[in-house]
């Protein structure tokens, strides 16, 4: 009896690549009206814009994909330099200003892609953005028909995976002073790197990590996480903290993001680990 053929095995996510937008702190690098080292400096690397990434792969399809994480202020400039020309998701980690109030600006991409854009928030986060963006997920109260963002809201909730485009996408819970935020795992459904970026774990603003975290914290072949500056700070990192974590978390690369004036890269970048570095704006991983 001939043996039936077997279904051809499904295409891996390839290309994979996160580049961070920004990683400055809530009044970006330098600070108005600061003429300190840092916010003087002429390299490149300590000009930070606010915190925000963009992860580009390409689909089991073929198709080349991209999902925003976070939409800061700053987000026309970034997309400007990064050359972003469609959005496919939007992962939001919390409603603060630095991390949402660009969120106007992906009205662009629903012109260039005439569709809509998937969203995904917990329950909060949503709360807070159709409060603040009520012309956005409430357009039938507008007075005119204005040109506003097409977005599609998930609820998400924490420990629970979402599957997108080839990829299962993990909300965690963090602390961030007394407030529970989402960090965000990112992986293949396939189980394969997408080209060496896969497992990565986003954990912005975060000062504390809850027991179950650390679930979602192993085998990172890219950790992205919050330091802020070197003082003691009641809802960031601090320098020391980060890297002791970053530490215990072993992953194979660690990048640190959201940092303040406070810190100058040729300074401090040269003193960490090996598998350590600060992030700058622009720099693309792996």
């Amino acid at each position: 009896m001939n043996a039936r053929p077997r279904a051809p095995a499904p295409a891996p996510v390839t290309h994979g690549e996160l580049e961070l937008l920004g990683t400055g702190t809530s009044s970006g690098v330098p600070l108005i009206g600061c003429a300190c080292p840092t916010c003087t400096s002429t390299d490149p690397r300590d000009q930070r814009l606010r915190t925000s990434a963009v992860l580009r792969f390409r689909d089991p399809a073929g198709i080349d994909r991209v999902v925003l994480i976070d939409v800061s202020p700053d987000h026309r400039t970034q997309a400007l330099k990064s050359g972003i020309t469609r959005c496919d998701g939007i992962l939001i980690t919390h409603s603060h200003v630095d991390h949402v109030w660009g969120l106007d600006e992906v009205r662009r991409y629903n012109a260039l892609m005439q569709s809509p854009i998937d969203l995904y928030a917990d329950t909060s986060t949503l709360a807070d953005l159709g409060r603040v963006y009520e012309h956005i997920f409430e357009p039938s109260r507008n007075i005119n028909n204005s040109f506003v963002a097409n977005l599609i809201a998930h609820r998400v909730t924490p420990g629970v995976s979402i599957a997108l485009h080839g990829l299962r996408l993990t909300p965690f819970t963090v602390l961030h002073g007394r407030s529970p935020v989402l960090a965000w795992r990112i992986e293949t459904i396939d189980g394969g790197d997408g080209g060496g970026v896969f497992p990565l774990a986003y954990c912005t603003d975060v000062s504390g990590f809850p027991p179950d975290a650390y679930t979602h914290l192993r085998g990172l072949r890219v950790l992205v996480l919050d330091m802020l500056r070197f003082r003691a700070h009641p809802t960031h990192f601090t320098v020391d903290q980060s890297v002791a974590h970053a530490a215990e978390i072993a992953a194979a690369r660690t990048v640190f993001v959201h940092m303040t004036h406070n810190i100058r890269h040729a300074e401090l970048d040269p003193r960490l680990p090996a598998s350590m570095s600060l992030g700058f704006d622009g720099l693309r991983l792996p």
